[in-house]
């Protein structure tokens, strides 16, 4: 079973529009995945707007990828470098943790992501930093 950044059973991001790398609804980040789609937000106008001016347009329908075009408000699997310079650049989306796959943590901090949580779970012990990934 695929895991979360808080070490529990991967979440459902979003299944209209359908998400993840895999289409599955979930930001599941295969070794095949070499872009890293971990990260699940929900987009605002802001985060598409930021997304579209450093060339990554989430909002054009791209139908030949199975890609709906998304607007605020959609849950979506996003590049953890991109949801990261988003951050930097102070427009990062909203972050689900609970749909979160762990490999976000390979390039952004637990308490990165939990600055932008939209998620908290009712035991927020759990948002503790797990064990670093192996």
């Amino acid at each position: 079973m695929e895991r979360n950044v808080l070490g529990e059973n991967l979440g459902e991001c979003g299944t209209d529009p359908v998400t993840g790398y895999y289409r599955t609804g979930r930001c599941v980040a295969g070794e095949e995945d070499l872009g890293n789609h971990s990260i699940c937000v929900v987009m605002t106008a802001e985060f598409l707007a930021y997304q579209a001016q450093v060339g990554n347009d989430l909002s054009t329908p791209r139908p030949e990828w199975l890609f709906p075009g998304l607007r605020p408000g959609d849950r979506w699997c996003v590049v953890a470098v991109r949801w990261l310079q988003a951050h930097q650049e102070g427009v990062a989306a909203p972050v689900v943790l609970a749909c979160t796959h762990e490999r976000a943590l390979e390039v952004v901090p637990l308490d990165v992501l939990r600055r932008y949580a939209v998620d908290v779970p009712d035991d927020v012990a759990a948002l503790d930093d797990p064990e670093p990934p192996a």
